[in-house]
């Protein structure tokens, strides 16, 4: 019996077609899980858009898939500046 299958369908919601903006994210971890907000801020104020939860084996996939990501885009339209971090503290209420 074949367990990996060849080819998964995955539905797409309408609603998160256009996405949504963040221009900042913060991360937190416990022993089973990270945890990713996506974060607009628009001082004075910002608002958390996403959060994303995985296991720890999952987020050293993720990280290794936005290297490859990162090092292509790079290679096609040369270097990105890192953005600077938001002036201030960041908390999440």
């Amino acid at each position: 019996m074949d367990n990996n299958p060849k080819q998964m369908n995955v539905d797409f919601p309408k609603e998160l077609v256009g996405g949504v903006y963040a221009n900042n994210m913060a991360v937190t971890h416990t022993a089973e899980e990270f945890i990713m907000d996506y974060i607009m801020i628009a001082p004075p104020a910002g608002v958390v858009r996403s959060r994303i939860i995985v296991s720890p084996g999952h987020m050293k996939r993720i990280l290794h898939a936005l290297k490859d990501n990162l090092d292509k885009y790079e290679q096609k339209f040369g270097p990105v500046q890192t953005a600077e971090e938001p002036q201030g503290e960041v908390t999440i209420q």
